[in-house]
């Protein structure tokens, strides 16, 4: 056997991808945002939503046309060349050694706080943390998703308790007063908030293995972004109601301040594990992303490749056993070379909306009638926020460079990691 596993359902696939948009960011994003805006962070959140809306469906439309474990780089193929498709690809996999073990420290770090205190150290509960993801992935992506879909139904729960035990009204929620004046701080408040729906891109991957992909990727993409978009907001007004922000402190304990405030001191235990559980579900989808690109690569330059073994399970077993190995690799040195993970998460950013726009350029050349035209918008936004992003798109753009220079090397590269 040598096919992914069609298994994932709609229902999956939406918490699969909410869960993965929200991840760490629910604890950071709404009180961050809510710091450089104010209560100007509901207009905010709304250009957002209006923002990323075209962005979804052009994946949406991406996917349902061409389900595929290749993702955006089978897109660029289809729209492109073989040339580009791999250059592209491999773009992806560079997010491994910088962005990928800054998530896993992220989850790493609310880990510690439910391990014994002998062994409460952030080495092992990455190492933890990078098992569980191994294991999680080898028992194949229709537990997997359902594994998602009880964190999403979590994370909600939380919300909600939160919206009740603050007692939140209607009046809480009315928008703000827009002025010209508060349009740079909007702006501002945006530059951190996209990053919230960084993981579409990843979610390509998995179209291959939906069982109705046609039907169901596209409608897990909208209502994902929905779901994760409408919780982002819910946590903003209760953040902005109880004024949980403007600190560093709050930067990062709004959502367990409030919880602690409001439901009480024996909540600290259950926000340490659900946020544990949400940053491992994002960290999650990335793996599985990651491992079927390794998996579409190895397949195109040799099918009897050991990289393209499939299991029982309709899992690219060796493909993720070797990611595993180099996550522990970098986990381990990361804590050796002290790295900055900051700068780590930066610089993968870059390397994240540089494949959005790669995306967004195949979709507008694939794409006709109305999905051609929301390809043009999104690919100017896509734009819009590159631009922005500074000397890490500098550096994404140098790590595409180097790719499409030395394509025989790439190439060999990938047929002696087949033997």
């Amino acid at each position: 056997m040598n096919q992914l596993k069609k298994e994932i359902t709609l229902i999956g696939g939406i918490g699969q991808l909410s869960t993965t948009l929200l991840g760490t960011g629910l604890f950071m994003i709404p009180a961050i945002a809510a710091g450089i805006a104010g209560n100007a962070t509901l207009w905010a959140w709304l250009i957002l939503f209006i923002a990323v809306v075209p962005i979804a469906l052009t994946f949406a439309a991406l996917g349902k046309r061409y389900p595929n474990a290749g993702g955006t780089s089978y897109f660029v193929r289809k729209a492109f060349n073989e040339k580009m498709e791999r250059s592209v690809a491999w773009l992806f996999l560079s997010i491994i050694p910088v962005g990928i073990p800054a998530g896993v420290a992220l989850t790493g770090s609310f880990g510690q706080q439910l391990l014994p205190e002998p062994f409460s150290s952030p080495l092992l509960a990455q190492t933890l943390t990078i098992f569980l993801l191994t294991a999680v992935n080898l028992i194949g992506s229709k537990s997997s998703s359902r594994i998602q879909v009880m964190i999403a139904l979590g994370i909600c729960t939380l919300v909600s308790f939160l919206w009740v035990f603050g007692e939140v009204g209607t009046e809480d929620t009315v928008m703000p007063p827009l002025s010209v004046d508060a349009l740079p701080s909007i702006a501002s408040a945006l530059a951190v908030m996209f990053w919230c729906f960084v993981g579409i891109e990843a979610f390509a991957h998995m179209g291959e293995e939906f069982k109705n992909p046609q039907r169901d990727f596209p409608i897990s993409i909208v209502l994902g972004c929905l779901f994760a978009g409408f919780i982002y907001w819910a946590c903003t007004v209760v953040i902005l109601k109880f004024h949980a922000y403007g600190t560093a402190e709050m930067d990062t304990a709004s959502i367990p301040w409030l919880s602690e405030k409001l439901i009480g001191n024996k909540a600290s235990l259950l926000i340490s594990l659900l946020g544990y559980l949400a940053c491992f579900a994002s960290m999650n989808l990335y793996m599985q992303s990651l491992s079927r690109m390794t998996w579409s690569l190895a397949k195109q330059n040799r099918e009897d490749s050991k990289l393209t073994k499939i299991s029982s399970r309709g899992v690219p077993a060796n493909a993720t056993l070797t990611l595993a190995i180099v996550l522990v690799l970098s986990s381990v040195a990361g804590e050796l070379l002290h790295l900055d993970l900051e700068h780590l998460v930066k610089l993968a950013n870059g390397v994240f909306i540089l494949i959005y726009l790669f995306a967004m350029l195949a979709a507008y050349r694939l794409l006709t009638g109305i999905n051609k035209c929301l390809a043009a918008v999104a690919l100017t936004i896509t734009a819009i926020v590159f631009i922005c992003l500074q000397w890490a798109a500098l550096y994404s753009v140098a790590v595409f460079l180097l790719l499409r220079l030395v394509p025989k090397r790439h190439t060999a590269l990938g047929k002696n990691l087949n033997h």
